[in-house]
């Protein structure tokens, strides 16, 4: 049925409740797990790197200390992924780590086909109507962008 499971991920509980189910589903499959981690400068949490450096202030203490950040926060969100993996591991799940930076959406979509995912889980957070226009739908974008099937974790 499913082989190959990609996962999408970030810190929230959410996420986490994603991974707790696509863990339960690879191990009734038999399946391999891709978690992915798509880090972008638009995050909430980037705001002050994304400011550093577009800011019009281009000293080399400034720029320094953006990509100081920048680099900080990456290798927490691997340590996080790292974490994630261990768990999968010691339930006997082959599981694959995927990083990468952009807009998580578009980043989802072509991960899953590039690494030829049977099933993507994503969080959702049930954003409708004017806030899904402004805040964005990655979860909408992803099950009408990919080729695969599409398990939405809900909030509640």
């Amino acid at each position: 049925m499913y082989s190959k499971i990609l996962v999408a991920l970030d810190e929230s509980e959410l996420s986490r409740k994603a991974f707790q189910q696509s863990l339960s589903l690879a191990q009734a499959l038999d399946a391999e797990l891709m978690l992915l981690n798509v880090v972008s400068p638009l995050e909430a949490k980037y705001q002050n790197t994304v400011s550093l450096i577009g800011s019009g202030y281009h000293s080399s203490v400034t720029n320094e200390a953006a990509e100081a950040e920048w680099q900080m926060l990456v290798a927490i969100r691997l340590d996080y992924l790292q974490s994630l993996i261990d768990l999968a591991e010691n339930a006997g799940i082959t599981t694959d780590l995927i990083q990468e930076i952009g807009q998580p959406a578009q980043q989802i979509c072509e991960s899953a086909k590039e690494r030829q995912a049977d099933l993507i889980v994503v969080g959702s957070h049930g954003r409708k109507g004017l806030n899904e226009l402004i805040v964005g739908s990655v979860s909408n974008y992803v099950s009408h962008h990919v080729p695969c099937a599409v398990l939405l974790v809900h909030q509640h």
